[in-house]
């Protein structure tokens, strides 16, 4: 029954893939929720937090979601409905319900690609996300992003402009707008394509959402447009997500000297496929969609007028930083604190203890054994994926987490490093 999916998917302390070995296993959740309690309490696998929540069968939430989406006429797809993307099926950790708005593209049999960037783009990245969106879609493809200010929500007017579907995936419910001045973006993405969250309604667009977002944008994909972005951006994640997940990478290069092309510059020196038009990147999937792929060379180009632009910097102006940001030094002063006057051993200042079993609660079983291979020293990632005795999907998967939640950080040459849990 469709409550007993919602109740699945709202358990916590049970991660994405997890969730999947537990379907395999008893075929549907209806047969987990009526399981015994012993069946969770003698699995290695499941940690305490886990096995609290599978043992909980109160539906009352369950219910109240059910409701909500009947009211607000929010559409639910299930992992085991035939209208589930089997694109998305695929990825690692598929979310088990998605909740949209509009009416779902056949995501397996069009060219889809995601398009991504930051929010605090320069007028050419913004002009470039437009065109980008109009291009890709006059060439036969579904442009994915997530509705953000800046490169995101461009891009997909400018494909909305071009007459195609497009699909925009949300950190927060299906019933929220957000960012709220995009309303008529939503509005015109409902009606001539699709809303998609795993979030049920009434989910505030929280931080930690967006990383999960971002897992769904690659993973309906063929591949990801990273237009631009500055060092540690978002769209980054959703990069390396989409390489991690086996889907193209392309970068439109810009400028050396603007910071927020920094990130997606870097892309390129890792092997990112460089592009310069919607149709360099549809041309990638020219023989897979012989029927559907236009080499549209001829589109006009569309362009970012300045009043566009002053909007979108007016909107990210009273928008916090949440990425690349450097911690301010302490002002400096002459008071002595009671710790100066405590003798310093040889080895100078210790590091704060750490709590690792504290972090540990806090991760999946594969984000430990990834983690606890990277405690007390940098290693290369086919080192860490030979000694997981893990899947290489699953290592990365892990990998790629750890580095969102602050726990490691990728080195040049393919090196990995713990961050030590600050």
């Amino acid at each position: 029954m469709l409550i007993h999916w919602i109740w699945y998917a709202t358990r916590s302390g049970l991660g994405d893939h997890m969730k999947v070995q537990l379907l395999s296993c008893f075929g549907n959740p209806e047969a987990i929720y009526f399981a015994e309690d012993s069946c969770f309490i003698q699995n290695e696998e499941l940690s305490q937090d886990a096995i609290e929540s599978l043992c909980d069968k109160n539906l009352a939430k369950s219910q109240k979601i059910l409701s909500d989406c009947t009211d607000l006429k929010i559409g639910i797809l299930t992992y085991q409905d035939a209208a589930y993307p089997e694109r998305l099926k695929n990825i690692p950790d598929p979310p088990m319900v998605l909740y949209f708005k509009g009416q779902m593209p056949c995501v397996d049999s069009e060219p889809v690609v995601g398009i991504v960037g930051t929010r605090r783009a320069s007028p050419y990245g913004l002009t470039v996300a437009k065109r980008m969106g109009y291009q890709i879609a006059s060439c036969g493809g579904i442009v994915v992003s997530g509705m953000a200010y800046g490169i995101d929500g461009l891009a997909m007017q400018g494909a909305l402009t071009a007459g195609k579907s497009v699909i925009g995936v949300l950190g927060c419910g299906a019933d929220i707008i957000y960012p709220p001045s995009n309303q008529h973006l939503f509005a015109d993405t409902e009606r001539y394509g699709c809303i998609v969250t795993e979030f049920p309604p009434g989910t505030p667009p929280i931080g930690r959402n967006f990383p999960r977002r971002n897992r769904i944008i690659s993973g309906l994909s063929c591949g990801v447009l990273v237009v631009e972005a500055p060092e540690g951006s978002g769209a980054l994640i959703t990069a390396r997500l989409a390489a991690d997940q086996g889907r193209d990478v392309f970068v439109v290069p810009s400028n050396i000297d603007v910071e927020s092309a920094v990130g997606s510059n870097s892309l390129l020196r890792d092997g990112a496929i460089a592009v310069c038009s919607g149709a360099d990147v549809m041309s990638e999937y020219a023989d897979l969609y012989p029927n559907q792929v236009v080499d549209d060379r001829q589109t006009p180009l569309l362009r970012v007028y300045p009043d566009e632009v002053r909007k979108i910097e007016s909107q990210t102006k009273k928008m916090p930083l949440r990425v690349a940001q450097k911690p301010k030094k302490p002002a400096k002063t002459n008071k002595r604190s009671e710790d100066d006057t405590k003798f310093v051993i040889d080895n100078g200042t210790q590091p704060p203890y750490i709590d690792f079993t504290k972090i540990e609660r806090k991760l999946t079983s594969d984000e430990k054994t990834v983690l606890n291979l990277l405690v007390g020293g940098k290693k290369l990632t086919d080192d860490v994926i030979d000694e997981s005795g893990l899947p290489t999907a699953r290592v990365l998967v892990s990998l790629t987490m750890l580095e969102v939640k602050g726990l490691i950080r990728r080195l040049p040459g393919r090196y990995l490093e713990w961050t030590g849990g600050k």
